[in-house]
C-alpha cells in the first residue's frame, strides 16, 4: 500500500449505518485530515442506494451512495475501518487486502482462527486490530498490568464488564484483553481470572477491574459515556495506517506514535 501521509486520506466506512459507522463517519466529515469517499454496508438494507450524506443526517450531500458493492468500495479509500461481525470481516479484509489498502477493525467477538487469519493479511498491508478504539482503555490496560505486577498474586483479581443488551459477545473484547494482561502479569492461564458480563439497557461501555487483597481493595475503571471516544480512537488508528506500508499493530502503536509526534 502507497503511504498517504501528506495528503488527505481517502476514508472508507465499513458497516456505515450502525451505530459505529455513523458516529466515526459524523466525525470525519469534519476532520480535515480526511475524505469520506465510501460507505459499505449489508444487502437489504433500506440506506442502500442513498447519498451518505443525507444518511447521517446533513444537509449536504458527500456525493457517493452507500453501496453493498465491496470491490467498490475499498478501491475508491486509502484507508477503511470496519465495524461489522467477525464472519462479515474476514470477508472484508480479505477485499481490502487485495486492493492493497489499509484497514482499521473494531470488530470484537473473532475466534483464535480468524484473529490468525487477518495477522496473515497484515503481511500485505497495514492493519490495526483492536476490541477497544478507545484511548483511555488502552491506557486502562497498562494500568492494569502495573497493578497486577506491583500487588502480586495475594490479591484476588476479577474483570467486570457492562454493555448494551443488544451487544452480542459476552464477554467483551475488551474485557477479554484485559484478562489476557492480568493473566500475563500473573503468569496465570486466563481461565484462572473471572470475568463477570452484564447486558442491560443502553451501556455503552464499562470496565473494571477489581484487586483486592488482605484489608484493602483497588478498583480501576473505565466508562464510555459516548460513542465518540471510539470514533476518535478508530480515525486516530486510520491516519496511522495512512503511515504505514504493512503489518499488524494495536492502540498501543498507534499512541506511542501520537506521543512520539509520528
Amino acid at each position: 500500500m502507497a503511504q498517504v501521509a501528506s495528503k488527505t486520506i481517502k476514508l472508507g466506512i465499513i458497516g456505515c449505518c450502525g451505530r459505529m459507522g455513523r458516529a466515526i463517519a459524523s466525525l470525519a466529515v469534519e476532520d480535515p485530515r480526511f475524505r469520506l469517499v465510501s460507505a459499505l454496508e449489508a444487502l437489504g438494507q433500506s440506506t442502500n442506494g442513498q447519498d451518505y450524506g443525507l444518511v447521517l443526517g446533513g444537509k449536504d450531500k458527500l456525493g457517493f451512495k452507500v453501496t453493498t458493492d465491496l470491490d467498490a468500495a475499498a478501491k475508491a479509500a486509502d484507508v477503511l475501518i470496519e465495524f461489522t461481525a467477525p464472519d462479515a470481516t474476514i470477508t472484508h479484509a480479505g477485499a481490502v487486502a487485495g486492493h492493497g489498502k489499509g484497514l482499521v477493525i473494531g470488530t470484537t467477538g473473532l475466534s483464535e482462527a480468524q484473529v490468525n487469519e487477518l495477522k496473515s493479511l497484515s503481511s500485505r498491508i497495514p492493519i490495526v486490530f483492536s476490541p477497544n478504539m478507545s484511548v483511555g482503555v488502552n491506557v486502562l490496560f497498562e494500568l492494569a498490568r502495573v497493578a497486577a505486577l506491583q500487588l502480586g498474586n495475594d490479591y484476588d483479581v476479577e474483570v467486570i464488564e457492562a454493555h448494551h443488551k443488544q451487544k452480542k459477545d459476552a464477554p467483551s473484547g475488551t474485557a477479554k484483553r484485559l484478562v489476557e494482561v492480568l493473566a500475563q502479569a500473573r503468569k496465570q492461564k486466563p481461565g484462572a481470572i473471572p470475568t463477570h458480563a452484564v447486558r442491560a439497557g443502553d451501556i455503552i461501555g464499562d470496565h473494571t477491574v477489581i484487586l483486592a487483597g488482605p484489608s484493602e481493595r483497588l478498583e480501576l475503571t473505565h466508562r464510555a459515556q459516548s460513542r465518540s471516544v471510539f470514533a476518535q480512537g478508530a480515525l486516530r488508528a486510520a491516519a496511522f495506517v495512512a503511515r504505514q506500508s504493512k503489518g499488524w499493530f494495536d492502540m498501543s502503536h498507534v499512541l506511542k506514535a501520537s506521543s512520539e509526534g509520528k
